[in-house]
């Protein structure tokens, strides 16, 4: 199968009583390793319904979602949920941190939930959060916690997160949108970076700003529109 994440013919329709919403019309979407793709739209056109999809956080009502080669509709919660943990890297707009935890655990985390040979001893956990978390420039942040940390601080925590697992690609909800200007530029080249190192990058947002250098898709009414 081409491309490393393939939609074909995407439908999502959500019961309202009597009344169907469809969040996503038969839409076709095809992401390549090493891209960075910004999806753009109004409120309420698909933009969350097909990250989700993507994310294996929620599945098709009709048509079929490719992660490589593997069809997503062919595979059980189990192997959902650990594609979710292995493959895929997330950034929220609101961070998701772990209050109770320093900088360092929080990043340390997912790599408890790896599977069998995949999860590393805890020296090698503290070891490669260190690495991810000296990539985003908060060596010197480690032992805070997220509390003591400036907005674009927190979401430096989050990205380090995503990448700790080294994940196929990472998917990036409005990454920037709690956060300033100067903090918007800073995580926008942050991610640039990260893509030049080789991961895929696709990335919602609502913020022309924000997508220089990227390959942008236009979504309306469940379809792209581009």
């Amino acid at each position: 199968m081409d491309g490393l994440v393939k939609g074909v013919g995407l439908w999502k329709t959500y019961k309202l009583d009597v009344t169907e919403v469809h969040a996503l019309r038969g839409l076709d979407i095809t992401v390549d390793q090493g891209e960075f793709v910004a999806i753009m739209g109004p409120s309420g056109s698909g933009k969350s319904t097909l990250l989700n999809m993507i994310g294996c956080l929620d599945t098709p009502t009709k048509g079929e979602l490719y992660i490589g080669d593997e069809k997503t509709s062919d595979m059980s919660d189990k192997e959902l949920t650990r594609m979710r943990a292995e493959e895929i890297g997330f950034i929220f707009q609101t961070f998701n941190l772990l209050p109770a935890l320093s900088v360092r655990d929080n990043v340390e985390f997912p790599m408890r939930n790896l599977s069998g040979k995949l999860k590393p001893n805890k020296t090698n956990r503290v070891k490669r959060a260190e690495e991810v978390l000296e990539l985003v420039g908060l060596t010197d942040r480690m032992n805070y916690l997220p509390a003591k940390l400036s907005g674009g601080e927190r979401q430096r925590v989050a990205i380090a997160r995503a990448l700790v697992n080294k994940p196929k690609f990472i998917l990036a909800d409005e990454p920037t949108g709690n956060l300033d200007t100067e903090a918007t530029e800073n995580i926008i080249k942050l991610l640039h970076e990260v893509n030049a190192e080789g991961n895929t990058v696709i990335m919602v947002t609502h913020d022309k700003d924000t997508t220089h250098d990227t390959r942008i898709l236009r979504i309306r009414d469940g379809v792209i529109q581009n």
